[in-house]
């Protein structure tokens, strides 16, 4: 094949302009990004990156406990995952015709469908967020009712149907009117059944656990708004956007509660392997067949890129891998460990309150001390900003010990470990000894930890 490059090098382009990164961000995307990473000093200028370990332009090596918001399930570059987008891109498919039936979407849906029995077919879009507008969408249309129901401090996506379905009044803000749902707590069987009653309920979309504060839900909430779900014509959604495919210890969050066997279910983000964006809504073949109900309907949902051959190597070579790696297996071993040493310091330190999770998925929380000078410290965070003392702990994990995590939300005391599934006892250790030396200086009352605090108050404060 001739070659129509004419000139184009990505190599150089990346030597030459590569050091603008900041500055590119700054006049052309989203500014307030690299604002926040500069006040923190996460602007680092990482060059390349492997497993679970990416390397700055200095060399020096950092653990990534964040795994691109759970993105990097296998790690980065795997090289099954690597060698199948090769391999795809070699074979020069008549990709994205439109009007006719590839072989890879068909494939992909046969091995996720092998893990949900009970489930039938699946529609692929390109992120989280469709796959959640697909099920919301879907259920909506087989009942033929408007209201969706979703949980308190949920995160199902920030497009304009997701963000319906979304806990966290910061990110509703501003964008209404949105579409007619309610919230109801976590675990609230009680309002489920109230809001059941008005008759107009489509269904309950629910994580099993909320990446928001890391919450689960509490034993038997599942099975039971299940049961009162299907008693009035409704449906139960399971959004495994972050929480599926091994995050948990399970491929799904929800196979920890025996019978819950939802309606649709939601995932995205580990499915891509890291490279090409992906998203599928697994469904039951009555909802299938009531959105597609003719020839006439059979375009009434889709995406242009839904389905592309390059999102469907990847998915497949990510579940050959997890079978051959024993993915879930790992996550669950692993996590247990991670979380029973975190459990055991607990009573060690008075601003470490509770460690919680499933498998790879871990919170860690922190809240109020006991001893007065401790109390005054953390009553000026609080009274600046709730969630600036799990930023005071991020901030040095990643700068004096150069591993990456996040705060799991706004305002809240919660740090959230979602590491690749492919880290082990190493990496544990790791984590744990650094973990502990950040708590131990923040108990000690002094150092660049509070004072690293009282530039966050002072920023938090001239945010207002």
């Amino acid at each position: 094949m001739k070659d129509r490059s004419q000139g184009f090098d990505l190599a150089r382009l990346l030597e030459e302009r590569g050091a603008e990164r900041y500055e590119l961000h700054t006049r052309h995307l989203n500014h307030q990004l690299p604002r926040m990473l500069h006040t923190l000093g996460f602007d680092k200028i990482y060059e390349r990156a492997e497993g679970a370990y990416f390397w700055d332009a200095d060399g020096n090596e950092y653990l990534d406990m964040l795994a691109g918001f759970g993105v990097m399930g296998l790690g980065r570059h795997h090289p099954v995952v690597r060698r199948a987008l090769h391999d795809v891109l070699d074979a020069s498919t008549a990709d994205l015709t439109r009007f006719d039936c590839q072989p890879l979407p068909g494939l992909l849906a046969e091995k996720l469908l092998a893990h949900s029995p009970h489930l039938d077919r699946v529609f692929f879009g390109n992120s989280g967020t469709e796959a959640v507008e697909t099920a919301l969408k879907f259920a909506r249309y087989a009942t033929g009712r408007p209201r969706i129901l979703y949980c308190d401090h949920a995160f199902h996506g920030l497009t304009t149907g997701s963000l319906s379905v979304n806990g966290e009044k910061g990110f509703r803000d501003g964008f209404a009117p949105l579409l007619p749902d309610t919230a109801i707590a976590l675990g609230d069987l009680d309002a489920l059944r109230r809001e059941l009653k008005r008759g107009d309920v489509a269904g309950l979309v629910v994580e099993p656990i909320q990446g928001k504060g890391v919450h689960t839900s509490p034993p038997g909430f599942l099975r039971e708004a299940q049961e009162l779900l299907h008693r009035h014509k409704a449906v139960l959604i399971v959004d495994e956007v972050q929480t599926g495919l091994g995050r948990t210890g399970d491929f799904y969050a929800y196979q920890h509660e025996e019978g819950v066997e939802p309606d649709l279910l939601c995932v995205a983000k580990a499915l891509s392997g890291g490279y090409v964006p992906v998203g599928a809504t697994l469904g039951k073949d009555w909802i299938f067949k009531r959105v597609y109900s003719s020839m006439d309907r059979v375009l009434v949902h889709s995406a242009s890129f839904g389905s592309n051959a390059q999102a469907m190597a990847a998915g497949l070579a990510v579940l050959a891998v997890m079978e051959e790696e024993e993915t879930v297996a790992n996550a669950r071993r692993t996590g247990d460990l991670l979380r029973e040493r975190l459990a055991a310091l607990v009573g060690r330190y008075e601003l470490l309150h509770e460690v919680r999770g499933r498998g790879l998925m871990i919170g860690i929380e922190f809240g109020r001390p006991s001893s007065l000078k401790l109390r005054s410290r953390w009553a000026m965070l609080q009274a600046a900003r709730k969630g600036l003392f799990a930023q005071m702990v991020v901030v040095p994990l990643l700068q004096k010990h150069r591993i990456l995590t996040q705060v799991s939300g706004d305002h809240l005391e919660v740090i959230k470990l979602i590491p690749p599934l492919v880290i082990g006892e190493p990496e544990v250790d790791r984590f744990v000894t650094a973990f502990t030396a950040v708590m131990d200086d923040a108990h000690s009352g002094g150092g660049l930890m509070w004072d690293f605090g009282r530039t966050l108050v002072k920023q938090a404060v001239a945010n207002r």
